[in-house]
């Protein structure tokens, strides 16, 4: 059973702990929440995935009711296959004031911190509730927090904000780039190699169009607004796997390849890929069919991440950065659930403690200092949201 009390460095002890890479259930952790919450006197719903095997969780502290706030995160993490670690990644080490493991940064630094703070959140007299999202698969295409919505538009406890709490290095982000990913299969015809005339190589045509994303890309780095806050100022074009073929000697039936784009507010992505398709199916598939009438290009969409788009003057960016202290927001190139929430008709804004640039890597680390500071800025939204 969970402790009564959490420092917030214990309780991140406690979460990175738990192995919730993204392929492996993160119901240990979830029910650990539930239970700690629960010796509190707070309630938390679960949201499970299909096969029960995951689930977001849900909880509010104080009375329900319109205008709340939104502590947002989510509770898997990226694997740490492969990647040379100093120390043990799910034991948190503590050295040179930071706190090394998986996940410190990337996100439960932020989830810990709010969760240590709940026995003094349910003390104080709130005039609004706090809310605690907890989701699933984020880092596989922001999938769980899907589920949370019907929770957070409920009628009548309709937040009046979200805070999602990626590593902005404790700064307000009002918007990023959305991702949109895909799978394109192109399919031609075997033959021998010295028979180029009498096979359709899918691997050469696959190439054709990767160089067709390459120029696109080219076209929008061109394209850039200099006065643009992202980082790269344009849409970003990448081509991430490819296979294809089986023998040198063979011309190849089959090549698929993984793409995507990172778009900017302005570029609606609907545009992108319909140029895509159009090159695709009026430039090179008639050249394949000239040679074999079932050579054919597939492409399918695998991720999507909306982008957050800003809101000048929202009662989210409002608050949160009266809450930092500072009248200054920042853009992000990397995705979150933020656009999922802000989708939902609810003001959002991404603000946590740690530096992305330490996520995903191997001895992923988050600054003792940022989570003082983090640990301060709710407590001063506890003194904004209290009678007392």
């Amino acid at each position: 059973m969970p402790q009564n009390s959490y420092t917030p460095v214990t309780m991140i002890e406690r979460l990175v702990a738990f192995d919730t890479t993204s392929r492996n259930s993160n119901l240990e952790l979830i029910h650990f929440v539930r239970d700690y919450l629960a010796h509190h006197g707070v309630t938390a719903d679960l949201v499970h995935n299909d096969d029960k095997t995951k689930a977001n969780l849900y909880a509010t502290l104080g009375e329900k009711r319109d205008g709340g706030i939104v502590l947002s995160g989510h509770t898997d993490v990226v694997p740490v296959d492969g990647q040379d670690w100093d120390t043990e990644p799910f034991n948190v080490h503590q050295a040179d004031g930071r706190l090394y493991g998986r996940g410190t940064a990337d996100m439960k630094g932020f989830i810990a911190i709010a969760l240590a703070m709940v026995p003094e959140f349910m003390q104080r007299d709130l005039t609004v509730p706090i809310h605690l999202a907890l989701s699933y698969d984020e880092e596989v295409g922001c999938i769980g927090a899907h589920g949370l919505v019907p929770n957070v538009t409920i009628p009548g406890a309709r937040p009046m904000a979200v805070i999602v709490g990626e590593p902005t290095n404790m700064r307000v982000v009002n918007a990023h780039k959305g991702i949109n990913a895909f799978r394109t299969t192109v399919t031609g015809l075997e033959a021998h190699s010295s028979a180029t005339h009498l096979g359709v190589s899918a691997i050469m045509h696959a190439a054709d169009l990767i160089s067709y994303l390459g120029k696109m890309a080219d076209e929008m780095k061109a394209n850039a607004d200099p006065d643009s806050d992202f980082d790269p100022p344009y849409t970003s074009i990448q081509v991430g796997v490819i296979n294809g073929g089986t023998a040198t000697n063979i011309i190849p039936k089959e090549c698929t390849f993984h793409w995507e784009f990172r778009d900017i507010p302005d570029d609606d992505p609907t545009v992108l890929l319909k140029r895509f398709s159009d090159y695709a199916e009026n430039e090179v598939l008639p050249r394949m069919r000239e040679v074999h009438a079932d050579a054919d290009i597939f492409t399918v969409q695998t991720g999507q991440v909306k982008g957050l788009f800003p809101e000048d003057g929202s009662p989210a960016e409002t608050l949160v950065l009266a809450l930092v202290g500072s009248n200054q927001t920042y853009t992000a190139a990397y995705g979150t659930e933020a656009g999922i929430f802000q989708g939902a008709g609810i003001p959002t804004v991404v603000c946590g403690p740690g530096d992305i640039m330490q996520a995903h890597k191997p001895n992923e680390f988050v600054e003792l200092s940022q989570i003082e500071e983090c640990a301060g800025f709710m407590k001063r939204l506890m003194d904004h949201l209290s009678r007392s």
